[in-house]
């Protein structure tokens, strides 16, 4: 098959390869329909991940159709349409036996340690179809639209963590793809008013018609902090989500939230991002709530299908560009480049 292969750091090749094969009777074949590229896949092509060891497939927002399926395989047959999560709990360790399994000791992952999705074929092995996230895809969904599933999942998952109360003023710092989704989502966990903060003008309308923001402002042009006070009467942001990989915005967070506010550093950084000087004494006065996370669980991602279906968040103002599996180097570029949303792969042909 052919397949767009990770061989180390900035180097991505389109290749043949063998076909995956079925290991075991629990595992099966899926063919890849659409595969979106994430931040994180841009992550690992520039800086690397310890988790994926060259030469190997990335890409872990995946749907595509069942072609194979092992004996012991009963909860898929061959022609079903599946969506794909990240995470691969262990479904063994403490984390996962207490059902936090995105926080797995061995973090196992699609796309890291287990071939992705940038490729005409892909495994789904015994592990990640028991404790995985892999679930039909709904039949209003086309397979482009559910890879969103996946980042919707990990948006759900940091919007829970926020403690969103009815009533409560948001503020996303970022509006790409998952910025836009955390602002439109915050408002169906109760926020009464959504302010939205991007650095480039090109995403500020997005902020508005993909995000449903009240408020937008652009961080070139205004100071943050100064403007979330302004915004707010001087009271400050109940909630501050950092849906972005600048370590600054963590740092802004701390003076836009008002006392007792709660804080989310959803986006992660590069491995090579300088320390952060926190200010601590920010934490301690004003009793701030300091959260963190990292991916999603399996319910997060069957979740995330079922709002994408229903229209709670529209799929396709996300879609933004396609491109073939030979094209994958400039998938990347446009996806890098903030020139649109969510960029979709196609290991068949566009």
């Amino acid at each position: 098959m052919k397949a767009a292969v990770f061989e180390g750091l900035e180097r991505m090749t389109v290749r043949q390869v063998p076909d995956p094969s079925l290991p075991d009777e629990a595992s099966l074949i899926l063919k890849v329909h659409a595969c979106a590229v994430c931040g994180s896949d841009i992550r690992i092509f520039h800086h690397g991940n310890p988790r994926v060891t060259p030469p190997q497939i990335i890409g872990h927002e995946v749907a595509g159709e069942v072609v194979e399926v092992g004996k012991e395989v009963t909860r898929f047959k061959v022609g079903d349409r599946l969506a794909t999560g990240a995470d691969v709990p262990c479904g063994e360790c403490e984390w996962c036996r207490e059902g936090l399994p995105n926080n797995c000791a061995i973090n196992y992952a699609i796309g890291y340690q287990f071939p992705g999705g940038l490729a005409e074929y892909m495994m789904l092995n015994a592990r990640t179809l028991r404790f995985g996230a892999v679930h039909p895809i709904p039949l209003a969904l086309s397979y482009d639209q559910a890879t969103l599933a996946e980042p919707l999942g990990c948006c759900i998952n940091g919007l829970e963590l926020a403690q969103i109360k009815l009533g409560d003023t948001v503020v996303v710092i970022g509006a790409g793809p998952a910025g836009c989704m955390l602002m439109r989502l915050a408002r169906s966990f109760g926020a009464i008013r959504v302010i939205g903060v991007q650095r480039s003008r090109a995403r500020v309308s997005a902020a508005y018609t993909l995000g449903g923001a009240d408020v937008v402002l652009c961080s070139e042009e205004v100071d943050p902090v100064q403007g979330v006070w302004e915004a707010t009467g001087g009271r400050g942001a109940d909630v501050v989500i950092t849906a972005n990989s600048s370590p600054e915005t963590h740092q802004q967070a701390l003076r836009m939230v008002r006392n007792r506010g709660r804080i989310n550093l959803f986006g992660g950084l590069p491995q090579d991002a300088p320390p952060i000087a926190l200010e601590s004494n920010l934490i301690h006065y004003k009793e701030l709530l300091l959260t963190g996370s990292h991916g999603s669980v399996p319910r997060h991602h069957r979740l995330a299908l079922d709002l994408l279906a229903c229209g709670v968040i529209e799929p396709d103002g996300y879609i933004s560009h396609t491109f073939a599996l030979d094209e994958v180097l400039a998938a990347f570029a446009a996806a890098e480049s903030h020139e649109g949303m969510k960029v979709i792969v196609h290991p068949h042909g566009s």
